[in-house]
């Protein structure tokens, strides 16, 4: 198994991989600690991992790559080289695809009271692939920004660990339920409409970043120019 992405997450889905005796052939990532003591390839997040491609196929064992909280996009040549790809999404697809943290904002603001993590395959498209596996959460009315984001944190490291069996071994999963829909995409774009929200009863709380505030340096910035003085 080759590993890409960054941070806790990854660190403990290669410790838990390791621990459970699957190969752990590679892990790319930017800091060295979150390969957990596998062995490294350093690729920072702004880096093109598919120039990487010749090296990922050579060293994966068994042909499946584990992409968490990673802001790397796959491209050919990797898309094209036979392994399989699966990415562990902080949110439900198609309705959160994106940047997790705009999504988790604007999920807020929109009032929907359930959130979670989903398992897709990687294609072409972003966030677009076929949806494998869900797990859900609800959201409270009062939920802020860092509760929902750690719930959705958690709910990936789950969602991982709960999987990992079933992609190790080539086996099935159980059907997953009925996609999340309408499909609907949230990027740093989405951070223009930002101040049209000033006014809206949930706006305190969708933008309460807490101790995620410096993982999203774009939603952050994006606040502190959208929020009015007493909000700042």
């Amino acid at each position: 198994m080759i590993f890409v992405g960054d941070g806790a997450l990854l660190r403990r889905a290669v410790a838990h991989a390791a621990a459970q005796g699957h190969p752990v052939d590679l892990v790319c990532c930017e800091d060295p600690q979150d390969a957990a003591g596998a062995r490294h390839l350093h690729v920072p997040a702004s880096d093109d991992v598919n120039a990487h491609a010749d090296a990922l196929a050579q060293v994966c064992t068994d042909g499946v790559v584990w992409s968490l909280n990673n802001r790397r996009i796959f491209r050919a040549p990797l898309l094209s080289g036979g392994l399989r790809i699966l990415n562990i999404h902080n949110g439900l697809l198609p309705r959160h695809r994106g940047l997790p943290s705009v999504a988790v904002l604007f999920a807020l603001l929109n009032g929907e009271r359930e959130y979670g993590a989903t398992l897709h395959e990687v294609d072409a498209g972003i966030d677009t692939g076929r949806v494998l596996a869900v797990r859900r959460f609800p959201v409270a009315p009062d939920a802020r920004h860092f509760q929902v984001m750690l719930r959705g944190v958690r709910a990936c490291q789950a969602l991982f660990e709960e999987t990992l069996p079933a992609v190790a071994a080539a086996a099935a999963l159980p059907p997953p339920p009925a996609p999340a829909g309408p499909s609907a995409y949230y990027g740093t774009r989405a951070l223009a409409r930002l101040a049209d929200h000033r006014g809206h009863p949930a706006y305190a709380a969708a933008t309460d970043l807490g101790p995620f505030a410096a993982h999203a340096p774009e939603l952050a910035a994006a606040i502190g120019t959208a929020a009015p003085p007493h909000m700042r």
